[in-house]
Order: C-alpha cells, then sequence, then structure tokens
C-alpha cells in the first residue's frame, strides 16, 4: 500500500460491513478461533518431517510492529524485557502506553488507530544508526501505542496456540513496497532510474516493472503449483504486479480487453469506482479473456499470479481448492484494504475475520490440514514503535547498503506459524526477516532463489526450527467471545495511562543457533559465538554504535577514553558493562552445554541461572555491570523469567 495512505473504497465498505455482521452473528467469530481448527488441534499428529509439508500458505498483512501487537503477551521479548537496549523504552520522554488508556480516546475504538509515517527517511530517522532512538521525532507521540489481549484477542489466541516468532524482522526499515519485494523475490533491487527501490515508485502506471526475477517465476519455471489469491481490491499488494514480466503481461491483458487504466492497478481502481456490478463484472471478464488471447504460458502466468475475484469471492476460491484437495504447493494471500489490518483502511477486528475464514477453510478438510503451514506475518511496522534494535549489515556490505544507509533488517513485525507442526504456544526467538519465507519455499520445493544475499543467508534463519515433527497427541483449548466494534473514525492515540505489564505466564522457547559472550580485557572488547549461525552484536560506546557479524571470535579496540560500553544481540543478549579505562570487565565464564557461570573463577549458577535463563549484575569501582542471556544447549526450555528493571 502506498506510503500516502488511501481511503477505503466504496465497495471495501460494504464488503466489511459483511464481514462484521457474519462475525456477529457467529458469536464474534473475530475473536474465537474457529472450531474446525481447535478440532484440528485436538487431533493430533504422527512423528513426520519435512517432506510432510506439500502446502504453503504465506499470509501477509500490513503494518503492525511486533510491541505493538505483541508486547504485552506471555513468554515473547515484549516490554518486560531485561534485556533492552538502556533507554530505549524511553523516547524524548515518551513511554509505551496502551492504546485504550490513550489521553484522547474517549468513546473511540481502540481498533481504529491511524497509521502513522512509514517510509525510508523516517525510518532511518527512528533507527538512527540502530541507536533506536528516534521514534518520537519520526512519527510522533502515537508511536510508542500498543495493544494487549483485550484489544486483540483473536491473534492473542493465534500466537498462544501455535508458535509467535519474536525475533522475526521486516526487511527494510521502509515501506509496503520494498518489503513485498523482500517476500516475492528475496530482494529489493533498484529502480529503473538507477536509485534503490526504497520507497512505493512502482506504484505508479509509468513504472515499467523490476527486472529481477520474481521467485514465483523460478516456482513456474520449475514446475511447481503456486498461486495468488486476490479480488479486484488487492490494495496494491500483490508485488507481483510490479515486476516487468507481469506488468507487461498485464498491460496486454487490458488492452486486448480495450479497456482502461493501461496496467492492472490502473484498471482495477477505475473498476472499482463503477457503481454497475454487472457492469463490473463484463469488464473483468473482458480483461480476463484478454489474457487468454494471448495464450502459451503467458496466461497461465496471469491465471497464477494476476488473475483476480470479485468482491468476496478469495475465501470461498481458497475453500474450493482446499475442499477438492488442490490447494497449491505455494499460496501467496493478498487482502483487500478492509482486510488488510492496515491502521489507514483497516482494523485488527476486520483483517481477523479474513483470517478466521481462511483457517476454518484449511481446517475443514483434514486431510489437506496434515499436511500445511500457514506463515501469518506483516510486510512492515508502519510508524508503530518497537524496541529490539536490529541486525545490521557491517558497512558497504554487498547488496546490503543505498544512500549510506544499511537496507535493513528493519524492525520486528509479528510472525505466527500456524500448523499441526507448531502447535502448543511455543516461542521462537531466532533471528528472521521476509527473505526467511522464501528460503523455507526452497526447503519445501527445491526450488532456489538466487537474490536473497550473502549476508542475510548467514544472519537470517528459514523458519525451520520453528517446526516440531515429532509426534503430537494434541491440545485442547478453549475459546473466547466478545463483541465487534463499529467504525466512527481513525484517531491518533495521545499519551496516557501507565506502562503496559506484559504478562507474567511463561511459554515454550525453542532453542536457538547462538552462543553468545562479550567480555572486556586491557580496553579490547572481545565478542564470541560459539553457535552455529552469525549473530550480530550492536556496540554501544562514547556516543558512537557498530554492529558486527560474528561467528566465532571478534575483537574490537576500544577508545582510550572509554569506560562503558553495552553490547546487544539476539535471543536476549545484552551486555552492560563499566570498567576503568584501558581496563578490563569482570571476568564472567558462560558455559552453554553445562548451562553454569563462573564470575572471577566462582560459580554462581545457582544464585544466577534459571532455566537457562541468567542474570549476573556486579559491582566495582567503575561502576555496575550487568550480564544477561540464555545458555543455549539445543534443548527447549521455559520462556525467561526475568523482568525488566
Amino acid at each position: 500500500m502506498a506510503t500516502t495512505p488511501k481511503s477505503v473504497s466504496a465497495h471495501s465498505r460494504r464488503h466489511f460491513l459483511g464481514l462484521a455482521a457474519t462475525a456477529t452473528g457467529t458469536a464474534a467469530a473475530a475473536t474465537l478461533l474457529p472450531p474446525s481448527l481447535l478440532d484440528a488441534v485436538a487431533r493430533g499428529r504422527p512423528a513426520g518431517s519435512l517432506r510432510d509439508v506439500e502446502h504453503v500458505v504465506v499470509l501477509m498483512q500490513e503494518n503492525r510492529s511486533f510491541d505493538h501487537y505483541f508486547g504485552t503477551l506471555r513468554g515473547v521479548r515484549g516490554f518486560a524485557d531485561n534485556s533492552a537496549k538502556p533507554g530505549v523504552f524511553d523516547q524524548d520522554g515518551v513511554r509505551p502506553f496502551l492504546a485504550r488508556d490513550a489521553a484522547n480516546r474517549g468513546d473511540l475504538s481502540v481498533e481504529y488507530l491511524a497509521s502513522l509515517p512509514h517510509s525510508w527517511p523516517d525510518g532511518h530517522q527512528a533507527l538512527n544508526e540502530g541507536h533506536c532512538d528516534g521514534w518520537v521525532g519520526a512519527k510522533g507521540t502515537a508511536t510508542m501505542a500498543a495493544y494487549d489481549r483485550r484489544d486483540i484477542a483473536f491473534q492473542f489466541a493465534l500466537a498462544e496456540t501455535f508458535t509467535v516468532c519474536d525475533g522475526y524482522f521486516s526487511s527494510c526499515p521502509t515501506s509496503t513496497s520494498p518489503n513485498r519485494n523482500f517476500l516475492f523475490s528475496g530482494a529489493s533491487g533498484f529502480e529503473p532510474s538507477g536509485t534503490r527501490a526504497v520507497g512505493n515508485d512502482a506504484y505508479e502506471s509509468t513504472h515499467p516493472g523490476y527486472t529481477w526475477k520474481t521467485y514465483a517465476e523460478s516456482l513456474h519455471e520449475a514446475g511447481v503449483d503456486w498461486r495468488v489469491y486476490q479480488e479486484w481490491d488487492n490494495y496494491t499488494d500483490n508485488n507481483l504486479d510490479f515486476f516487468a514480466t507481469f506488468r507487461t503481461l498485464g498491460r496486454a491483458a487490458v488492452e486486448a480487453a480495450g479497456e482502461r487504466g493501461g496496467d492492472l492497478t490502473g484498471f482495477y481502481e477505475d473498476l472499482l469506482e463503477a457503481s454497475d456490478v454487472d457492469e463490473q463484472r463484463q469488464r473483468a471478464q473482458r480483461v480476463h479473456d484478454g489474457a487468454a488471447r494471448i495464450g502459451g504460458g503467458l496466461t497461465d502466468l496471469y491465471r497464477r499470479g494476476l488473475y483476480r475475484g470479485e468482491p468476496g469471492s478469495l475465501v470461498s476460491r481458497f475453500r474450493r481448492d482446499v475442499e477438492s484437495d488442490e490447494l497449491p504447493t505455494v499460496s501467496w494471500i493478498v487482502a483487500s484494504s478492509a482486510d488488510s489490518e492496515h491502521p489507514s483502511a483497516s482494523s485488527p477486528i476486520q483483517s481477523s475475520t479474513l483470517t478466521y475464514r481462511l483457517l476454518d477453510a484449511l481446517a475443514s478438510n483434514p486431510r489437506v490440514w496434515a499436511k500445511t503451514a500457514v506463515l501469518l506475518t506483516f510486510d512492515e511496522f508502519d510508524g508503530y514503535f518497537d524496541h529490539v534494535v536490529p541486525p545490521l549489515p557491517p558497512e558497504g556490505e554487498p547488496d546490503e547498503w543505498w544512500d549510506g544507509k544499511p537496507m535493513g533488517l528493519g524492525f520486528r513485525v509479528p510472525m505466527t506459524i500456524i500448523s499441526p507442526w507448531t502447535v502448543g504456544g511455543r516461542v521462537s526467538s531466532e533471528v528472521f526477516d521476509h527473505t526467511s519465507v522464501v528460503r523455507l519455499l526452497e526447503r519445501v520445493t527445491g526450488v532456489d532463489c538466487p537474490n536473497i544475499s550473502k549476508w542475510r543467508r548467514r544472519v537470517c534463519g528459514d523458519l525451520l526450527s520453528a517446526f516440531d515433527f515429532g509426534r503430537s497427541d494434541g491440545l485442547r483449548l478453549p475459546a473466547r467471545p466478545g463483541p465487534v466494534p463499529s467504525f466512527e473514525k481513525r484517531w491518533e492515540a495521545k499519551p496516557g495511562g501507565s506502562h503496559p505489564v506484559q504478562e507474567t505466564e511463561r511459554a515454550v522457547a525453542l532453542p536457538t543457533p547462538y552462543r553468545l559472550s562479550a567480555v572486556v580485557v586491557d580496553g579490547v572488547l572481545h565478542l564470541r559465538n560459539d553457535g552455529s549461525r552469525p549473530a550480530v552484536f550492536g556496540v554501544f560506546y562514547d556516543g558512537r554504535v557498530e554492529h558486527h557479524t560474528v561467528r566465532g571470535r571478534r575483537r574490537v579496540q576500544l577508545a582510550s577514553i572509554t569506560d562503558h560500553v553495552v553490547v546487544t544481540g539476539p535471543d536476549r543478549f545484552l551486555c552492560d558493562l563499566r570498567f576503568p579505562r584501558n581496563g578490563s570487565s569482570a571476568d564472567v565464564t558462560l558455559d552453554h552445554t553445562s548451562r553454569r557461570i563462573r564470575v572471577d573463577g566462582r560459580d554462581v549458577t545457582a544464585t544466577a541461572v534459571t532455566d537457562g535463563w541468567y542474570e549476573v549484575s556486579l559491582t566495582g569501582p567503575a561502576g555496575r555491570q550487568y550480564y544477561t542471556g540464555r545458555l543455549e544447549n539445543g534443548r527447549p526450555t521455559a520462556t525467561s523469567p526475568l523482568r525488566a528493571d
């Protein structure tokens, strides 16, 4: 969706009212998991392997950050994160607050928060080279507004029933189109003008289309079945539309039909303005017929990637394919504006209705459910705050820098993996981004994507660690009903109320591929990662920030005046160290295999470690030293019991 928010079309408003009425008539479906899904979860599954995953369904929604949605969810790296970069929860004197407690809410529905700035310049202003302290200046005070369980019960129910990823980042700290480029192709390359594709330029009707290959084309060439499910209104969220092969094909179909609009985006925008439904259907059919006359493989590309069904047909077409066991190997779901969850055109509860119906369709055929994984994520974070320092590439890393700034990773967004192999309310903290979706598809289909940068392949996982292919006896869960609010207007929340309180219950924490430590010896910072995947350490000292991608060991020479350094990393790793200039921090030894800690030769495991999570606070001549993280031995554990100060 474009940086400048679009208004909701008349059709979209009509469509939403119908969905809301349906939800109300079925005991508020938007806040319940479908009975068919609960039954599927209760049935359990036999032991299996990756070969049992025959279908992957990708539903990428719009513009929500992780803290904005799940900062209060139990077990995740949220508002109670004791490993947060010091001071990050205080943005120019504004702290996170619950949207429902906003000073200006009154009787307004908490569902209909407004969209905030979300482009390349303000994204990097919020990021501030990794300091993550520019949110309010870039986005306004409303950036700190957050939801809790009362507001988005359906999303919480999915996250605590299946597996939520609290180390999943958007691919780029900017708007929709670049992030969806990463999803559909593994990269966001260059505009025809030669500038990097970090904005929504492709939405312009004169744009000729990007020339690098999409992953859909790679699947097509390999004979793998795939499809995009979308409607006339797709909110410009099918980025295949903006690649040269598909854009040329769409224009040819419009021209063959004798229609106006130039490209498919323009045609459907014009179509949705028409008031006569029969006329709309006839015009849409003429374009479909025009594509059919092109013939050959191009017609098949159109059918799979560009065909748009009439309003309200997306779920019924998806259900039909599930019922007949004809679901493609790879399905991309592209929602209408009203169903997109975008805070300028949709809402969490509107999107919940779509997600509910899709999951109900899938789970209603146990044979198809048993071999399908659904990836529910978001393209970018809009303007809403997230506190975790994103992994950033070394300066000058090929394919990962533009105009003196890193391409990514962007800030965290929610990712919930819904499948028979991800049941149990588990938390995965491995680093992922949108290219991780492509890499999971590579594992499932055997088809490579040539566009993913070497750095991202090193740093970001392929989502497979979130799956458990062992036997499951099933899980029975309750459902919670709730009301569907009516729409009045969108509003920007003004700070009010107290800091959100994260739930204290714990969940299952899945293993991560990191074994991290950091220590200062004689003015040199020693970074160490004995894990199987490189980790990005953020290093903060003397007002500067550096990002080091490390597997093995890395030495960082500190300045002679340095007496304080903060080191952040994945999986809740934090060292906040004060030491004499040119001196050393405490001798803290982490034994990940045995989950034991020694401080200056003394074993402190009994008082410092709980379920593999450690917290060590020491006071010396130079001040406090603080260490926290996980002793990773490759086994699941409970999520961190440690709370922020």
